[in-house]
Order: structure tokens, then C-alpha cells, then sequence
């Protein structure tokens, strides 16, 4: 028999094979988009100013902090000789502290799609009972601020049908020997079936190696539905929760980038958490107020539309930041100690050797 016929062509799964679900009807197969949440059955309390902030101090840097970070910071660099910060002079040092706020909107968003796996014994539910809607189903919500993923099989949407794949058979032809069981000339008698007037004792006189690929058995176990022969179909409800966060330093004139702030921690001063923020008034600094405004204002108008707030909160840091001028063999040199972890940058370090490291 051919092995066409004993594997005929593939068939694709029925254009209907997914059925409608109320609720659920713009779901598709692969994703069908985020679900906006329901309205609110009650009205939605506006948020609320939070404590005002007690004191904002700006702790000063030593000199003895400056050189110890100094020394670590040369240390921890093989190609930096230890000299100028051993000997180096301080001779000057400013302070240029700056402020970050942080705004984090904590959101739970939810989307549906119809999925397959192999059966293994579950009900088939389809219709058994109304389907809950997506929102309706509950979850377990992480811990605040903690992003997070959780798939759930959605009640009553559950039906079995045979493996399209396989034809419900749980095998499917080797694609490597097309299903011959063989798949490479025997080198021990170069294809002939025979070597020396004898029957080859190798390939058992077929000319052919057995195919490593199925082990001989010219099938394999089916992708699809993994050798079950059926196929589970439903609703696949998909809850993420995502803690969106945004930043906005304080502009500083020392020379030092922002973006190495990133990398650094600094003291808090204020920290407010609500279900949804008012904007942080009354801050010294005029520009952390504007972002606040600014940011609040956005993340409660664009979240909204396709998930559900469940808490805000926003922080301001101080990050500490101070410019050492310092002298070093007659020459004029600076660095940057920032942030709680005294955190060095010096690019132009005077002092560096090229390493070679075998």
C-alpha cells in the first residue's frame, strides 16, 4: 500500500470547529485584544490629597565618604592605577542634589482566545451552563505593584473534538523518511542489500540505514495532540497585571547624565499610595509638582481604557550627588559620587593602562 494512502493529506480544523459563546463573541483564535473593564456599579470617589510631606533634608557627603567611594571605585577598575585616588588632593566640593519622582500605576487588564491542547480527560462543558463573563471570573491578584500573569480555562466553553493532525489516529508520517521507517543508504554494503554474496546483516539486506528520526516506525507521535487522538477546545482567559512605572528626575547642572541615575537609589522623602493619587502640592521644588500633575493626569486617562486600576502610588527621592574637584600631580581632575550606594563616575580617570587579558 502507498504511503499516500495510509497517510492521507492533512486536513484543516472546520471553519466552525469554535463555537459562540455569549460574551465572548469577537474571540478568536490567537487573541482577540484586550477587554475593556465594566463600569464601576457605584461612582468612582475621586482621589483624595494625600499627607503632606513633613521635612525635605539634603544630607551633605564627607570628605572621607568622597575618597573612600574614590578608592573603591579605582579598585574595582584592573586598568586604573590606585595613585590619584590614594594621593589625589581634594580641593573642592558642591553639592548638586536633585530629586526623582516616580509614579507607578498598578492595572489589571484582561483578553480571551480560543485555544487547543491535547485531551486528557477533562469535561467537555460547552454549554452546560452559561459562561461567566471575562470580568466575572475571579483570580488571584499578586501582591500590589507585582507584575503578573495568570491563564484560566473559562468555565463551560469546553468541547472535544478528533485531532484534525492525525486524523485521530495520535501518529503521523516521519518527515524525515516519509513514513519508509528508512532514510539512509547502509554503509556497510553501499545500498546493495548484500556484501560479500550474503545477505548485509546491517540493514537486513535493504540497502537502507533504519531512520534514527522515528527509530524505524516510519511515524511519530502527533505535535498536535501529543498521541491522545483528541483535541480540547476553549475559551482561554488571559489576566495580567502590570506595574507601570515612569520617572522624571530634576534637571541638575553638575555634568553628571541622568541616565546614570538610573542605576542608583536615593532617600526617600515621600510616599503616597491610593487607588487613584492627587497630584503632590506644596513640593520645593516646582518641577516635581508639575510632573506629578502631569504624569497623574495621563496614566488615569490612558490606563483606564483597556484595564482596571487597582492602586497608584508615587515616591519622591532625594539622590544625592556631589561634584569633588580634587589635584593630582599639579593637574586639575574631577569625579562624581552619587546616589545612596556612593556610586563613582570619573571618565576622564588620569591614571588607566591598557589590560590584556589572556
Amino acid at each position: 500500500m502507498s504511503s499516500a494512502a495510509l497517510y492521507p493529506p492533512l486536513n484543516a480544523p472546520a471553519a466552525n470547529m469554535f463555537g459562540n459563546v455569549p460574551g465572548y463573541e469577537g474571540t478568536v483564535e490567537g487573541g482577540g485584544g484586550y477587554l475593556p473593564p465594566p463600569m464601576p456599579l457605584e461612582p468612582v470617589a475621586p482621589p483624595q490629597p494625600g499627607p503632606e510631606p513633613e521635612e525635605w533634608s539634603i544630607p551633605s557627603l564627607s570628605e572621607d565618604v568622597a575618597r573612600d567611594a574614590f578608592k573603591s571605585f579605582a579598585s574595582s577598575n584592573c586598568c586604573y592605577s590606585k595613585a590619584p585616588a590614594n594621593d589625589g588632593v581634594i580641593t573642592n566640593m558642591e553639592p548638586f542634589n536633585t530629586y526623582r519622582y516616580r509614579l507607578e500605576t498598578f492595572t489589571e487588564s484582561r483578553s480571551t482566545e480560543w485555544a487547543r491542547k491535547p485531551h486528557e480527560g477533562e469535561p467537555a462543558d460547552f454549554y452546560t451552563q452559561t459562561a461567566p463573563r471575562p470580568w466575572d471570573i475571579p483570580a488571584h491578584t499578586p501582591s500590589l505593584f507585582t507584575n503578573h500573569t495568570e491563564e484560566i480555562r473559562v468555565p463551560y466553553t469546553s468541547s472535544v473534538q478528533d485531532c484534525s493532525t492525525c486524523h485521530a489516529t495520535g501518529t503521523v508520517q516521519c518527515e524525515v523518511c516519509h513514513g519508509s521507517g528508512y532514510d539512509k543508504t547502509c554503509w556497510v554494503c553501499n545500498g546493495s542489500g548484500t556484501r560479500n554474496d550474503e545477505q548485509c546483516s546491517h540493514c537486513d539486506a535493504k540497502g537502507k540505514e533504519r531512520c534514527t528520526d522515528c527509530d524505524g516506525r516510519g511515524t511519530k507521535e502527533c505535535g498536535t495532540c501529543k498521541g491522545k487522538r483528541q483535541i480540547l477546545t476553549y475559551i482561554k482567559l488571559k489576566v495580567e497585571w502590570v506595574n507601570h512605572v515612569e520617572d522624571f528626575v530634576v534637571e541638575q547642572n553638575s555634568g553628571l547624565k541622568i541616565d546614570d541615575l538610573r542605576s542608583v537609589t536615593g532617600k526617600e522623602l515621600f510616599k503616597n499610595s491610593q487607588y487613584l493619587l492627587y497630584p503632590l502640592m506644596g513640593f520645593p521644588n516646582p518641577a516635581i509638582s508639575e510632573a506629578s500633575e502631569r504624569l497623574i493626569r495621563e496614566h488615569q486617562s490612558k490606563y483606564p481604557q483597556n484595564s482596571r486600576i487597582l492602586q497608584q502610588r508615587q515616591t519622591v527621592e532625594l539622590i544625592p550627588i556631589t561634584k569633588v574637584n580634587y589635584k593630582w600631580k599639579g593637574d586639575s581632575h574631577l569625579y562624581y559620587v552619587y546616589g545612596n550606594e556612593n556610586r563613582v563616575s570619573a571618565d576622564n580617570y588620569p591614571a588607566t593602562c591598557c589590560c590584556v587579558i589572556l
